[in-house]
């Protein structure tokens, strides 16, 4: 089904191709470049200049406030420290690249906005959506507008839904399989479930590892679920303490996490945590207080502390830019950028939207979340990896 979708979205952008200008058209807005009021003697070294001082804009969106912010400052800043890097060592075929992000407050509506705004500021491409929903609402705009739009970390399986979506990080359902798998492999054989049923994220993720877990025999002691925005996780608690279970499987975000770890002492609930790549920024959530969740385990594509050429050279450029370590998502949104450099270059500076995301599915990118192409459906081909928390850092293993 998907593979036809993406069929008659080529042909639907080879049709509107034929419109001159019209508003869901096969073309990027131009890259800008300086105004041709040069006197007729100086046309020629007005020329040489003007490819040296084209912009190619970048629009980026997460939420830099409310309880997601850490995701979205960390894709901003990640994305950020990509583009001062290519530019400083000269651009991507003769353009400098320009950031222009906005803050979608983790709100479809919002986000909706955030992407129209960007759109007004005649971007070139997106980084964003930052988290599943938002990415999944932006999606449908940018098909319209048939916009390459790179989400670093929409893990939704709808994220990639229309062909001029791709994405850096590893999907939900992936995350769901190779989650249970790995708790199985580890000697667990009953794992209680506390996910958030009105996340698509969380609820994508959970049903794949319900799923897989059912046919590598893991038993599901306790299913138990909670809606964004609660704080008190007692009774879902509670109802782990007597199920049985031999470990508990988080598919949720950092803040939840952060609520339950404080919360299950206090029923007297001490078992073995799993949980996804939403839990990146659990242990600044603790304040640094990882007691409770030492052992921890997660699905990350990134830890900082990789001894990884790439990644140290990238950490460290971050920690000199905002003097704080990066988590998986900077890097997911430093990847993206790259990726959308390596798109330009295989068109050789052919900005068009159609050029750019024809260009996805015949690149690599030498990523510090892992070396990656790109499949015709938008998802990355890499390989995945755990973090472990220790002494109350992330640790890759």
């Amino acid at each position: 089904m998907k593979l036809s979708k993406r069929i008659l979205a080529a042909v639907a952008s080879a049709c509107m191709t034929s419109a001159l200008l019209t508003a869901c058209g096969g073309a990027a807005p131009a890259v800008d470049t300086p105004a041709d009021t040069a006197a007729p003697e100086a046309t020629e070294a007005a020329a040489a200049e003007t490819t040296s001082s084209a912009v190619f804009r970048i629009g980026g969106m997460g939420p830099l406030s409310g309880d997601a912010a850490s995701y979205g400052i960390s894709v901003r800043n990640g994305a950020q420290v990509a583009v001062d890097e290519i530019n400083s060592a000269g651009g991507v075929n003769g353009m400098k690249l320009e950031l222009i992000f906005e803050d979608d407050e983790c709100n479809e509506e919002k986000a909706v906005s955030a992407y129209n705004k960007l759109m007004d500021s005649k971007v070139n491409a997106i980084v964003g959506a930052t988290t599943s929903g938002c990415s999944i609402a932006v999606g449908e705009e940018s098909h319209n507008d048939n916009i390459l739009q790179i989400t670093p970390s929409g893990s939704a399986q709808d994220c990639t839904k229309y062909s001029n979506e791709f994405r850096i990080c590893f999907t939900d359902p992936l995350q769901g399989e190779v989650m249970a798998k790995y708790i199985k492999d580890n000697g667990f054989n009953n794992v209680a479930i506390i996910y958030d049923v009105a996340s698509d994220y969380s609820k994508g993720i959970h049903d794949a590892f319900v799923a897989k877990a059912g046919q590598l025999g893991l038993g599901i002691a306790a299913d138990e679920s909670f809606t964004s925005g609660d704080v008190d996780f007692k009774t879902q608690l509670t109802k782990i303490k007597s199920s049985g279970a031999d470990c508990i499987f988080l598919p949720i975000y950092y803040t939840e996490v952060g609520y339950i770890s404080e919360q299950a002492p206090t029923v007297g609930v001490s078992l073995p945590y799993f949980g996804c790549d939403g839990w990146d920024g659990v242990i600044a959530q603790l304040n640094g207080i990882t007691d409770n969740i030492e052992g921890a385990v997660f699905l990350t594509p990134f830890v900082a502390t990789s001894t990884k050429e790439n990644v140290k050279n990238f950490v460290s450029a971050y920690q000199a830019a905002y003097n704080t370590t990066p988590d998986q998502f900077a890097a997911d949104a430093y990847d993206a950028v790259y990726a959308i450099k390596a798109a330009v270059e295989q068109t050789n500076g052919d900005t068009s939207s159609t050029a750019l995301i024809d260009a996805m599915t015949k690149i690599t990118v030498n990523g510090i979340t892992g070396d990656m192409t790109f499949t015709a459906e938008g998802e990355p081909n890499k390989s995945a990896m755990v973090a472990v928390i220790e002494n109350g850092e992330y640790v890759g293993k």
